[in-house]
């Protein structure tokens, strides 16, 4: 009975042992896996957090007035600031009074459009579209907003014409991508 116990003892406590050895490290996976979610939802709730906005403060929609190159984001009514832009142009250019029909035609074909249609309704009908009907619906808008850019290029182009080298330099300098960098007054070096 001694070889036959002892067998059955060791055999007993070996079972023990490992059965010991995988249940912790059962609890000890169980353990990790929860930090990790634990850990994810706090990260997704900071995420929420910092999107919301601060009690009191105006919230704004994303993109919202912002030009994405690292200026503060344009606040206003847009057409108050391009008036006021093109009136900064006007006294920098001192137009002489033949040039002011010139200026007057520039002027009118860059004034900012109003949207032609209610972008809520517009982004819910584009939303029920198919992936290739959406990307048909992109390609249009796209032709739509160069033919208006190549419309506005005329009237650059004949309003640029018609100034003397000395105002196309202020021109030049004074525009969105010249000399400094946009529209902005920038002090000279």
């Amino acid at each position: 009975m001694d070889s036959c116990a002892a067998m059955y003892i060791s055999h007993n406590l070996k079972g023990s042992t490992m059965n010991t050895t995988i249940n912790t490290m059962r609890k000890n996976l169980l353990i990790a896996v929860s930090a990790l979610a634990l850990g994810a939802a706090t990260f997704g709730a900071q995420a929420q957090d910092s999107s919301a906005p601060a009690p009191g403060a105006k919230a704004v929609a994303p993109h919202e007035g912002h030009r994405g190159d690292g200026h503060k984001p344009m606040r206003g009514n847009p057409a108050e600031r391009m008036a006021k832009y093109q009136a900064r142009l006007h006294d920098k250019l001192k137009l002489t009074a033949a040039q002011e029909p010139a200026w007057a035609t520039f002027t009118a074909a860059n004034a900012p459009k109003k949207p032609a249609s209610d972008w809520k309704a517009k982004r819910e009908a584009f939303a029920k579209l198919s992936a290739p009907q959406r990307m048909e619906q992109w390609i249009a808008m796209s032709k739509e907003r160069i033919a208006g850019q190549e419309a506005r290029l005329g009237s650059l182009k004949t309003f640029y014409a018609v100034l003397t080298p000395e105002q196309q330099k202020v021109f030049d300098d004074s525009v969105p991508g010249g000399k400094h960098g946009g529209h902005r007054d920038a002090p000279k070096a």
